[in-house]
């Protein structure tokens, strides 16, 4: 949810001024993840005057120099550069060895304000500074241990207990062993942490070290040797890489989007791994809470397969737009190899598929639009595979301790991969013994590490906070799962053969439906005063309608609620009136003279209808021209509501860009939700 990124170069001289914007250009990329407040720590010029560094100064030296600010990232850039302005900090002081550390903040604990921001700190000189990524959930009672030692809490944030532990550990370990090494200190500060997090150190006491270490939460490594040798070439040790002396930029991030543009070669760190890097080098320790000594890791460096251009808008104005016109291509990618001469062929799920065909049922489990993916998924997961299929909202289940049994096949969809209340339910689900299967489009991630076996989306990167190609690209993931499941069954074979059919042509019905964008414009004109608006669908376009009201009610910040079609007379006809907006979802399926007959019941109760249906029904859907006609082109109809949605997701687009809100940072929202 937060973002964290920090840079050191090593042999190689850079001045503050480039440090600055290496640090402010992570944020750029991760300001996704959070944005409503952030900071960095990078070092003064060298050590202070001798009369404000007294013998008993805790540490030789200036303090670092530390930078908060809430808001968006460029209130920070303004803020730093009008600060060091104001105290004279020289932008051209060079340094062959330094590290930075930066952040971008989404509130948990505390206000948006920069006392709450990150870095935090250990108190006056900064001897500790802490970036962090997560939730600490026992730092109440970590405060008031450390509150009876004599620290003073600054901020409300879960956070502040970190550094403050760090000194604590550190001033100890001095007065009773005399030197402690920084990998120590925060071995003895994990020991006392429960909680997920991503966590980066500095210290003046460790000038030039940069230790990370994470449990739950993500956390990228990247290694850019600046001799040019070593790119292209697909591992590396970590230890021969980093200890060769050589000129190095190192990097730790959130997630790779931070790092493409300045090196290939990465490392995603496992849980309970610390990085220490001290003078160029790289050292991987595997902590055990029960062990006092930690076991040395050897590790291999990754390649990145992506390009900078991914994490760019190009000629679009904003990411979510450029993401939704981008669906073409991502489904494209999503089925790429996978469907051969009329067979799917899913490599991720080779090994398991027998066991999934012997199950019991399959439990669809995720949040948000990933949860609403599934849904769309489940009729012809059911229809194909013959295997019953469950819904859980991921935190619904954990909260109820639902029935997960070994006999089940629990599938988690995640875009992310690092959703906290999925990565929960499948630690749950792997306690209980179940087949864990991930869907998520994240390589490298910790859903896609936990689980059994699953398949990647490949939709490519999705920066908006608003998920729309990644949605499309999990429905068609789920649909080759239903149909690899399936594929042993003679009475189906006929249904898969259309369905594969018609997921070869999907790109191209996907490319006609994004020609309603100005369509979509208008409609969302004539909508821009509604306070109100509602979405009925049902069948296979239930799922979208949920995912529609929610991309409206997400990034417009207009009230808007998804209804099963079949539950109008339940209650929800009482609110039909002239003035709400109602779209009803009524494409060509087995549904299709049902949703005829709710058009009817909300036309004679003068409703105002915007009526989706396949091409050629406009009269069929709506004979007097009363109401609003959308027409999408017809697939199969399992694939329905990935062409159905696109149409929802271009309202909701224009909707936010016409009431003048932020598209690709929705209020209080965050694409990577790493809390409960």
């Amino acid at each position: 949810m937060c973002g964290i990124f920090a840079y050191l170069n090593y042999n190689v001289s850079r001045e503050r001024r480039y440090i600055l914007e290496v640090l402010f250009n992570g944020l750029r990329r991760l300001e996704y993840r959070g944005y409503d407040s952030s900071g960095i720590a990078l070092d003064a010029d060298g050590p202070a005057p001798s009369s404000a560094s007294p013998s008993d100064a805790p540490y030789a030296g200036a303090p670092p120099l530390v930078f908060r600010q809430e808001g968006k990232i460029e209130n920070l850039v303004r803020s730093v550069y009008s600060e060091v302005d104001e105290k004279d900090v020289n932008l051209d002081a060079a340094f062959s060895v330094h590290a930075g550390i930066a952040h971008t903040r989404w509130a948990t604990h505390g206000v948006p304000a920069p006392r709450n921001s990150h870095p935090q700190s250990s108190g006056a000189g900064d001897e500790f500074l802490v970036v962090h990524n997560g939730i600490i959930t026992n730092y109440e009672v970590l405060k008031e241990t450390l509150t009876r030692h004599g620290f003073t809490f600054e901020s409300d944030t879960d956070t502040e207990v970190i550094p403050k532990l760090a000194k604590f550990v550190f001033d100890k370990s001095h007065d009773e062993e005399g030197d402690v090494t920084f990998s120590q200190v925060v071995m003895e500060v994990m020991r006392q942490l429960e909680g997920a997090y991503a966590l980066i150190f500095k210290s003046p006491h460790y000038p030039n070290e940069l230790i990370a270490c994470k449990r739950g939460s993500t956390l990228i490594l990247g290694v850019n040797e600046l001799s040019g040798q070593q790119n292209g070439k697909p591992f590396h040790d970590v230890k021969a890489l980093t200890t060769n002396g050589k000129p190095k930029e190192l990097f730790f991030s959130s997630d790779l989007f931070a790092i493409v543009e300045h090196t290939k070669n990465y490392l995603a760190l496992e849980d309970n791994e610390i990085v220490h890097i001290k003078d160029g080098s790289v050292s991987i320790l595997k902590f055990d809470p029960h062990k006092e000594k930690p076991a040395f890791v050897q590790r291999a460096l990754s390649v990145l397969e992506m390009e900078v251009e991914q994490i760019k808008k190009g000629s679009y104005d904003h990411f979510m737009q450029k993401e939704i016109h981008e669906q073409p291509h991502s489904l494209t990618t999503t089925m790429r190899g996978r469907l051969k001469d009329g067979e799917v062929l899913l490599g991720g799920l080779k090994e398991h598929l027998k066991t999934i065909r012997r199950c019991r049922r399959v439990v669809f489990i995720g949040c948000g639009t990933s949860y609403n993916a599934a849904l769309a998924a489940r009729p012809f997961v059911e229809e194909l595979t013959g295997i019953p299929v469950t819904m859980e909202v991921a935190s619904d289940l954990l909260d109820r301790q639902g029935p997960i049994y070994r006999e089940d096949t629990a599938v988690f969809v995640s875009q992310s991969g690092e959703t906290a209340d999925t990565l929960l339910a499948l630690d749950y689900a792997l306690e209980n013994g179940a087949l864990c299967v991930g869907i998520t489009n994240t390589v490298g991630s910790t859903l896609s590490r936990k689980t059994h076996c699953g398949v990647h989306i490949n939709a490519g990167c999705e920066i908006g906070v608003a998920s729309t190609k990644a949605y499309t690209s999990q429905i068609v993931a789920m649909a080759m799962m239903a149909l690899a499941i399936g594929s042993d069954q003679i009475s189906t074979q006929a249904r898969r053969n259309d369905i594969i059919s018609g997921l070869t042509g999907l790109p191209s019905c996907v490319s006609e439906v994004l020609k309603l964008d100005v369509e979509m414009k208008e409609l969302a004109s004539s909508l821009i005063d509604s306070e109100s608006l509602l979405v009925f669908g049902r069948g296979f376009n239930y799922a979208t309608a949920l995912e529609g009201a929610l991309k409206v009610k997400e990034v417009a910040l207009m009230h808007s609620e998804g209804m099963l079609a079949g539950e109008m007379k339940h209650g929800p006809l009482a609110l039909v009136d002239e003035n709400l907006p109602i779209i009803v979802i009524a494409t060509r399926d087995a549904c299709f003279s049902k949703q005829q007959s709710v058009i009817q019941q909300l036309l004679s109760r003068k409703g105002r209808l915007i009526v989706m249906c396949s091409k050629g029904d406009a009269s069929a859907v709506c004979s007097n021209g009363s109401c609003r006609v959308i027409e999408v082109p017809g697939v199969a109809d399992c694939l329905q509501p990935v062409i159905n949605i696109i149409p929802l997701q271009l309202l909701a687009y224009h909707l936010t860009v016409l009431r003048g809100f932020d598209v690709d940072q929705p209020r209080n929202l965050a694409k990577s939700v790493t809390t409960q």
